[in-house]
């Protein structure tokens, strides 16, 4: 090969390839480390989490009992918290009364968004029409409901990877069958 210098006063060398192919393969194991670390990075702040439900309270104004049947309307307050870092998108969600093994009440939860890191109060309330209470209530003048929120979305992470989160709460709610008070509830 030649030695003579370059138009910059440059000698070209006249080896192998080795240094070249030795810092080419250093280079490739550098971005493979570094693709690694950003996908653990990825995984610790960017893990999608389901949201949190927590339920506040539970009321049944407009309750009335006669005959051996009861009918009322069914209020609860809840708390959903989205943990996650990028907004939370819920859609399809419902929330549900159930009586002695049989659905009495149930509505649609309007669709909608929850920053990232913040908690949003929702407030649902529905008509539950007259059913028959069973012959033999929990304690004596009780009468024990469950209800059943559900809350199902998307969080889309970085703006273009979607996972889809659900969150549930079943609650156990004691009414006196005079009056529709809440005796207690347990979550």
């Amino acid at each position: 090969m030649d030695k003579s210098p370059d138009a910059w006063g440059r000698r070209r060398s006249g080896g192998g390839g080795k240094p070249n192919l030795a810092s080419c393969l250093v280079a490739t194991v550098f971005l493979i480390l570094v693709a690694g670390a950003l996908v653990v990075v990825f995984l610790v702040f960017f893990r999608p989490r389901d949201p949190k439900i927590q339920v506040n309270g539970v009321q049944f104004p407009g309750f009335s009992a006669a005959n051996g049947t009861v009918s009322f309307t069914f209020a609860q307050y809840a708390s959903v918290r989205n943990p996650n870092r990028a907004a939370f998108s819920h859609y399809d969600s419902t929330l549900q009364l159930v009586y002695a093994g049989n659905q009495v009440g149930f509505m649609f939860i309007p669709a909608g968004q929850i920053d990232g890191g913040h908690t949003q109060y929702m407030a649902a309330s529905f008509a539950v029409d007259s059913f028959p209470l069973t012959a033999a209530p929990p304690p004596a003048g009780s009468m024990e409901v469950e209800s059943r929120m559900r809350v199902k979305g998307r969080v889309r992470v970085l703006r273009f990877l979607t996972h889809h989160v659900e969150a549930i709460a079943g609650c156990r709610v004691v009414v006196s069958a005079g009056d529709g008070a809440v005796l207690g509830f347990r979550c």
